[in-house]
């Protein structure tokens, strides 16, 4: 059901939503267009409508009846007037197609670029509060949700290119996260809408036109930034197009612009700038400022000049939101202009992305054909530039504007923007120039030289498709069970925060628990849990419950813990709320909080069972006596291990150095094993790292689990599936099988293992008389706790 509602739903509302919306654009500005350009013309009234209302927590919740209520206007006022050519409806709907294929084909609602960056769960932190409350904290609890949205909001981030993805959401009542990849494919699709009407100017409906759209508007650099969750990259592109496209229509009629013109141009201007803040002014002067030179020398400077004081002023009324939120420069992680800004870059990008080919499954590397990629390129440019001498023989002076005005704008931004902001300027700039390329092409053909024509389009096309095929393999898919599974917990829990995770979950501390104050120990927060080293959790990185010191751990009323089979349990002060098949949620007893004396952990991490010396054991033993007290004593389940370094009988592996027991698996890998079950029942099997293609995993010929896409930061483990067992020795055999035509099933291999079978138990605290505590001296132990009462 989330799926059809993410992916048909989803995608159905926003399109009512926007063509309503276009509709409503048209009768305020009394200016009729193209019948493709509505949708995209009702997404910027939308957003820049949205934005309104979400400036204040009074008004907030009512963007989304806002929008829906101008939709209805709009259909209740016109209609859309003219025939629909085919073609039109056929390059969004390609366009849509290519950049939904990576989660459709997986076969799950979910998301792209899961650990490669953490951006999108910032975007889900924005697009939660901003629809409910605007731009207001008031109220928030300490937690990670909350910094993430003091950094942001308060300081002025631009929130437009989130505002149609909250206010489809709310209707079609999903998660944000399950519809945030059908936001960007929509988007997709409204960027080849703009481009199929600029071609119009100089092809005729067909499928060569549909073709130049939809490619046009899926280069390899975006499609690239799209499958990282690069929602105001794509927005902003299409947002370019839009403008493009009324800025063609206007210098097409060879008349002064109309009020309605205007009106229709200051609209995206704004809706940009909603989008972008003020980067979004160096796009705009890219495109608006060749149109005002054009247009001074047909018209005369001081008419034109009235005419940009009027666009000017309808930019800053409908920008009021944004200058009110306090600040038109967006707060930044990193410096916009230094040199030594990469973000989440290996090194700068190369300049040659802009031509829209890149033949790599991650566009931070080069491609293995590097040879074969410039000729590909060189093709493209020559393509391009055949198209722009072909729009200027043609005096097709607003497709010119487009190419060339996008161009010059983002070489200022290159010139002047850290290494990070250049590569986001590349992948904007993109699509002009494989919609130059493709044009050129088309009209190749058009004027006879069909064969010349042909080839370019077959090579420019080969090279888009030969990118993204090679993206689409290695895109990095989020879980989609445990997300799923932490959307459930976050509504349990509402309200009985605060909360820690120990693991490095941003979408978990940011979004799916947000409800319950979370806190990620290696995240964004207000509290500092320090371990008992006395340092905090770096970044990124995830450490077992007895490794943090007792007293920050206890200002966490909740605590939801990723399943592992060598976790410690966590200290008995806390109950096990619920146990699920990731997580398992634990909060403070009221009848315990005051009943712990003293902690003492035992094991390291990796092994939390050991044996206590018994010196430890009787020093304890007399503390709680004397404070007239007991032993408390966790028990750890004997697990069996099976290390893959020695396991592997067949493939390609490669150990993972500093993870004993852990392999690099090639392209298919072969693991056999026997381990033994010293008790018998229900056993869970557990396989250490992360995975994308499909792991299989038998004992005894019976099958336990086969799963794929199951990607995590390291230093956890992936419960695979319960098998019973009896006492005695098990062969184990685990097949990690090649990549295939499924997305993500191809790029670098992430460690995996080792692989770890457990008895089915639920941890318990045993309590234990001062007078027998001799009798645990030679017992594996988790941790030992002196108690009151």
């Amino acid at each position: 059901m989330t799926f059809a509602a993410a992916w048909v739903a989803f995608p159905l509302v926003l399109g009512v939503l926007c063509l309503g919306c276009g509709l409503l654009a048209e009768e305020i500005s009394r200016r009729r267009v193209s019948v493709a350009l509505l949708l995209p013309l009702g997404l910027a009234f939308a957003i820049v409508l949205a934005q309104l209302f979400t400036i204040s927590d009074l008004t907030a919740e009512l963007a989304v009846p806002a929008v829906a209520v101008a939709a209805l206007a709009g259909f209740g006022l016109s209609l859309p007037g003219g025939r629909l050519d085919p073609w039109a409806l056929g390059a969004p709907l390609l366009a849509f197609a290519l950049y939904a294929a990576p989660v459709v084909l997986s076969g799950d609602a979910t998301f792209t670029g899961y650990v490669k960056l953490d951006d999108t769960a910032t975007w889900f932190a924005l697009t939660d509060r901003v629809m409910e409350h605007g731009r207001s904290l008031e109220g928030l609890a300490p937690s990670s949700y909350e910094a993430t949205l003091a950094f942001n909001l308060a300081d002025g981030y631009p929130v437009g290119a989130f505002l149609p993805l909250g206010v489809g959401r709310a209707i079609v009542g999903q998660d944000v996260a399950w519809v945030f990849q059908p936001y960007l494919a929509w988007i997709g699709a409204m960027l080849a809408a703009s481009l199929y009407v600029l071609a119009g100017h100089v092809l005729r409906p067909g499928v060569t036109r549909m073709v130049v759209a939809a490619f046009g508007a899926a280069p390899a650099l975006l499609f690239g930034y799209a499958m990282w969750g690069g929602v105001k990259e794509m927005l902003a592109a299409g947002l370019i197009a839009l403008l493009a496209a009324l800025i063609a229509l206007v210098l097409g009629e060879r008349q002064r612009p109309r009020n309605g013109d205007l009106a229709l141009v200051a609209l995206v201007a704004a809706a940009l700038l909603a989008v972008l803040s003020a980067s979004g002014g160096v796009w705009l002067l890219g495109l608006l400022l060749p149109l005002a030179v054009i247009l001074a020398r047909r018209h005369g400077a001081r008419a034109t000049a009235r005419d940009a004081v009027v666009v000017g002023v309808l930019v800053a009324v409908l920008s009021v939101p944004l200058l009110a939120a306090g600040s038109i420069v967006p707060p930044t992680s990193a410096s916009v202009t230094s040199e030594t800004a990469k973000g989440n870059l290996a090194e700068p990008l190369s300049i040659l992305q802009v031509f829209g080919v890149w033949p790599s499954g991650d566009f931070r590397f080069d491609p293995g054909e590097l040879l074969v990629t410039h000729l590909v390129i060189a093709a493209v440019a020559l393509a391009a530039a055949a198209g722009l001498w072909l729009l200027w023989r043609r005096r097709a002076e607003g497709m010119l504007v487009f190419v060339l005005g996008t161009l010059g704008a983002a070489l200022v931004i290159v010139a002047a923007g850290s290494p990070w902001v250049d590569a986001k300027a590349l992948a904007i700039a993109s699509p002009p120039v494989v919609f130059a390329a493709l044009l050129g092409a088309g009209m190749l053909a058009a004027r006879g030289r069909v064969a010349v024509g042909a080839v370019a389009a077959v090579i420019v096309c080969g090279g888009v498709m030969w990118s993204n095929v090679l993206a689409y393999h290695e895109v990095t898919l989020a879980p989609r069970e445990r997300h799923a599974e932490l959307e459930r917990i976050g509504e349990q829990i509402a309200g009985e925060g605060p909360t820690l995770m120990t693991e490095y979950e941003p979408y978990g501390v940011r979004h799916f628990l947000r409800k319950a104050d979370a806190e990620g120990a290696s995240e964004l927060r207000r509290r500092v849990v320090p371990l008992r080293s006395g340092r905090p959790l770096r970044k990124l990185g995830t450490a077992d419950i007895d490794e943090f010191e007792l007293a920050g751990l206890r200002a966490y009323r909740t605590l939801v813990l990723r399943r592992s089979p060598v976790a410690s349990r966590p200290p008995s002060v806390y109950r096990l709320a619920s146990r699920n098949r990731f997580y398992d949620v634990w909060q403070l007893a009221p009848e315990r909080q005051d009943s712990l004396l003293e902690h003492f952990p035992l094991g390291r991490p990796g092994a939390p069972a050991v044996r206590p010396a018994c010196g430890q054991v009787r020093a304890l033993a007399r503390r709680a006596s004397a404070a007239g007290g007991r032993l408390a004593v966790a028990r750890a389940p004997v697990a069996a291990r099976v290390d893959l370094t020695v396991a592997a009988t067949g493939g390609d592996t490669a150990p993972v150095p500093r993870s004993p027991g852990a392999v690099y698996p090639g392209k298919e890998a072969r693991f056999d094993a026997t381990i033994d079950v010293r008790r018998p029942g229900a056993h869970i099997v557990f396989a250490g790292g992360a995975f994308r293609r499909r792991l299989e995993v038998s004992i005894d010929g019976r099958r336990v689990a086969g799963e794929r896409h199951r990607l995590s930061h390291a230093g956890h483990f992936e419960p695979l599936g319960e098998v019973e067992l009896a006492r005695g020795s098990h062969r184990v055999a685990v097949r990690y099988r090649p990549a295939t035509a499924a997305p993500g099933s191809g790029g670098p291999a992430f460690p995996l293992g080792p692989l770890y079978v457990v008895p089915v138990a639920s941890p318990r605290v045993e309590l234990v008389a001062p007078g027998s505590a001799r009798r645990l001296c030679g017992q594996r132990l988790d941790w030992i706790e002196s108690v009151s009462g």
